[in-house]
């Protein structure tokens, strides 16, 4: 897993850095989806389409296809397992992920855009004894996101959500902000904390004070994104499967 990462990331620093049309820096059209984990009020415009790939511990791969239906409407798809890089037996997701969000209030100089969503998609593997995702899905969703002009741009991130995955016995609703800021044309460096209140109970995976998370993408050209991420810094997580997490993400996102 170590030595394909590697590799990626060596492939993609050899493409040219002109033409940056990614989700990272100021260099393009398409606003973030997503922080590391936590969703975004950011859009995909009418007509445009994303690939996304998270590459993660436990030789996993999750890919997504998302779509631009409306200026305010997306959808998308996703699907993927643990295992699937190196000697390991395959576990794969039980169902493909939906992922469906509205954009209700555009930015405004007073008021941040505020988008709702259904993302039944968690991240980092099934576990399949409880039931749940290693990082659970967000479910239902509002967050609102405000972007300012500060050496580039520094935007805010803020929401709740609600997850269906309760086979644990925790059904508490969920909070979660963030923060994101350009730098240059095509590098982003992001930030997030997600409460864990759904994620704390005595059969949960976290310890009940949240978990923050950190990241940093690349536009790379031609629509192609690179992110690194560093999951778990708070070491909420009560195992392995969440302390000390880095996973890799490839976005190639276009206007037809």
């Amino acid at each position: 897993m170590k030595r394909f990462l590697a590799f990626t990331v060596l492939m993609l620093c050899a493409i040219s850095l002109t033409m940056a049309q990614g989700s990272a820096g100021t260099g393009g059209p398409f606003e973030p989806r997503y922080l590391v984990d936590v969703p975004t009020a950011g859009m995909l415009p009418r007509g445009a389409l994303a690939l996304d790939m998270d590459f993660y511990e436990q030789g996993g791969i999750l890919l997504g296809v998302s779509v631009g239906v409306l200026d305010r409407l997306s959808l998308g798809i996703s699907y993927g397992g643990s295992g699937l890089i190196g000697s390991e037996v395959p576990l794969m997701n039980p169902l493909p992920g939906v992922n469906i969000k509205v954009r209700l209030i555009e930015e405004s100089v007073p008021l941040p855009a505020l988008a709702l969503g259904f993302d039944s998609q968690g991240k980092d593997g099934y576990v399949k004894d409880l039931k749940r995702y290693v990082v659970k899905s967000p479910g239902l969703y509002a967050v609102a996101s405000k972007n300012y002009s500060l050496l580039g741009f520094i935007s805010f991130h803020g929401g709740v959500n609600y997850s269906f995955e309760r086979a644990d016995g925790d059904h508490d609703m969920d909070g979660f902000f963030g923060i994101e800021k350009t730098v240059g044309g095509a590098i982003s460096l992001s930030a997030e904390y997600d409460l864990g209140a759904n994620d704390s109970n005595a059969r949960a995976l976290g310890r009940g004070h949240g978990y923050i998370n950190a990241g940093i993408s690349w536009t790379v050209g031609n629509g192609l994104t690179l992110g690194v991420c560093f999951k778990d810094l708070s070491r909420n997580g009560n195992n392995d499967l969440t302390v000390a997490n880095r996973t890799v993400k490839l976005e190639y996102a276009r206007n037809f």
